[in-house]
């Protein structure tokens, strides 16, 4: 520990200035300096078989810095008058209510190829093996699939995009009873 200790005097001077230099604030870089320190006691014996002492002090240290700079987030108050916002769910994401019944409106071969697919999330090899297809086949007949699909919820709810191309509005249609 005696090596703990003399190369600790040896730098720690130094080590200070450049934690104030870095930091700006010469609390904080007490701070740090003094986490630099525990974590040298903490290796006991073994701080007495570095061989530069001083580099590994001042990779603890700047090692300590990133740390510290990392963790450091800038925080803005907000008045107290200020009023949280609702968040309404996406239009894209209420569609969801049309697709069943415009599911049931597709073709038993579109209707399949969405369901296994798409909302199953059966891999498109998988679809072509059982059915017979060639990878190329069964890719090609899912995308007709969800061609046609798009082209009917646009149809049969009112699909309405905005500027973007997002989903902005629609009309809902409950599914069959």
């Amino acid at each position: 520990m005696n090596c703990l200790m003399t190369a600790w005097h040896e730098h720690e001077a130094e080590l200070r200035g450049w934690l104030r230099h870095r930091m700006g604030n010469a609390v904080d870089a007490e701070d740090l300096l003094q986490d630099v320190f525990i974590k040298a006691m903490r290796q006991g014996e073994r701080f007495c078989a570095i061989v530069d002492a001083r580099a590994w002090l001042f990779e603890v240290a700047r090692n300590a810095l990133a740390d510290r700079l990392r963790l450091k987030r800038t925080t803005v108050e907000l008045p107290e008058d200020l009023s949280a916002e609702t968040e309404e769910a996406a239009a894209v994401d209420s569609l969801a209510a049309c697709l069943p019944r415009v599911l049931s409106e597709l073709s038993p071969e579109d209707r399949e190829a969405i369901t296994l697919c798409d909302l199953q999330g059966l891999r498109q090899e998988e679809y072509a093996r059982r059915k017979g297809l060639s990878l190329p086949g069964a890719k090609s007949r899912v995308q007709r699939a969800r061609k046609r699909l798009r082209e009917r919820l646009t149809q049969a709810c009112q699909v309405r995009l905005d500027a973007d191309g997002q989903v902005s509005d629609f009309v809902p249609r409950p599914p069959i009873a």
